[in-house]
């Protein structure tokens, strides 16, 4: 390109224009220059997004909106230069960030307000018993929430318990009931065990507290634990995971053997469908030793010997009325009276037996493999070796051979 002949052209347009063009052209050339320029500081700026806060360091990151306006009104009420990244993070000049860290963590401003049995450290003298029974509940409460949020899914907890008012009827007495709202952090999921966990840490922390009187709702209100649905799904899932990881190590084993028997692991294919029973059973059994062992024994012997007492009788009299004489005679037998007692207390040994069933049994194994046969480059007639090898099938023996192997391999019975 010939720029001499170009800036004589445009030298030649630019004397042709009027004056008021030439205004118009300098200030169209004005305006594009610094719209070139704004774009390039503009996005030189958004390149470096920290030389808009150079001096400047967090203070305190992912924060509240309802914390961040407490934090905001602390540092404009000390007079500390501030800026706000986002709704969540804010800076302060560097040289005072430790000093403003500390300075709003001692007003308590980033604490959540759960308190829990530090609650008691401040005595309240003439606090009535219905005061001290929401004391303690609150207590409770807040011990429980910070005891959850420190889990590892869970990011925040709030827990609520309803403790009914006593009755002196107990056919009349509501247990009490609980509601855990937890705040899931992003990318968790809460399983059906840290729902059961949860639950009963909340269950065993409160007296007469059922697990099923214990209610979890998540942060969009969607309540865990009560879906029979979701829970047999997730027992379904493990039982398809178990069989699965059995079925591949019975399919890995036959192959290795197999492999090795016919020169590969690339010739041979396996599958193995296994049918489990799932079902658990508990039994209790209860046995009884014949051979028992004398406790203890105990024989009473009574014996009494002697003659019963005379009776007088007769007209009424002298004699009658003053009882038997010396020399009446008496016929009567004298008395006998013997009594033997023997008890015998044997100790009955009994063995209980709990026996509980694992958790899945194998009912039945199918096995199906495939084996690629022989190859062999036959002779042809004029002595030359043929350029494509030839199929040669397993025999029946080797077919015995590798059926045997199967069998070993999968436990067959």
């Amino acid at each position: 390109m010939d720029f001499k002949a170009l800036f004589q052209q445009i030298s030649q347009v630019a004397q042709n224009l009027t004056k008021k063009q030439k205004i118009v052209v300098i200030s169209s050339v004005v305006l594009v220059i610094g719209f070139l320029v704004f774009l390039t500081l503009f996005s030189s700026s958004n390149k470096n997004p920290e030389a808009e806060y150079e001096g400047y360091s967090v203070l305190f990151r992912n924060v509240d909106p309802a914390i961040s306006s407490q934090i905001i009104n602390e540092l404009e009420a000390q007079g500390v230069k501030y800026k706000l990244a986002d709704e969540g993070t804010i800076l302060v000049p560097t040289s005072d960030v430790y000093r403003q860290r500390i300075a709003v963590a001692s007003l308590g401003i980033m604490g959540d307000n759960k308190k829990g049995f530090e609650i008691y450290d401040t005595q309240d003298f003439g606090a009535t018993e219905n005061e001290q029974r929401v004391k303690f509940q609150r207590a409770i409460q807040g011990e429980l929430s910070k005891t959850i949020e420190s889990l590892e899914p869970i990011d925040k907890a709030s827990v609520y318990i309803a403790f009914p008012k006593d009755s002196v009827f107990t056919e009349r007495q509501v247990p009490p009931t609980a509601s855990v709202v937890v705040k899931i952090k992003d990318g968790a999921k809460l399983n059906r065990r840290q729902i059961d966990g949860i639950k009963r840490i909340v269950a065993g922390s409160v007296p007469n507290l059922k697990l099923e009187d214990v209610k979890i709702v998540t942060q969009d209100g969607v309540a865990l634990g009560d879906d029979e649905i979701a829970l047999e799904n997730e027992l379904v899932a493990a039982q398809i995971k178990y069989r699965s990881q059995f079925e591949d190590s019975y399919e890995r084993k036959i192959i290795d053997m197999i492999g090795k028997f016919i020169g590969g692991k690339d010739k041979v294919t396996a599958k193995v469908s296994i049918e489990f029973d799932f079902s658990t059973k508990d039994s209790i059994n209860e046995i009884y030793d014949p051979n028992s062992v004398i406790r203890s024994e105990q024989n009473i012997e009574e014996r009494r010997e002697g003659k019963e007492p005379k009776d007088v009788g007769g007209v009424p009299g002298a004699v009658s009325n003053i009882g038997p004489v010396q020399g009446l005679e008496d016929n009567k037998p004298t008395e006998l009276y013997s009594k033997n007692v023997a008890n015998t207390n044997y100790e009955i040994s009994k063995q209980t037996i709990k026996v509980k069933d694992q958790y899945a049994t194998i009912k039945r194994v199918t096995a199906a493999v495939v084996v690629d046969g022989k190859y062999e480059f036959k002779t042809l007639e004029d002595g030359s070796q043929a350029q494509t090898p030839t199929y040669i099938p397993l025999n029946q023996n080797e077919l015995n051979s590798i059926k045997s192997l199967v069998q070993q391999a999968i436990g067959y019975n």
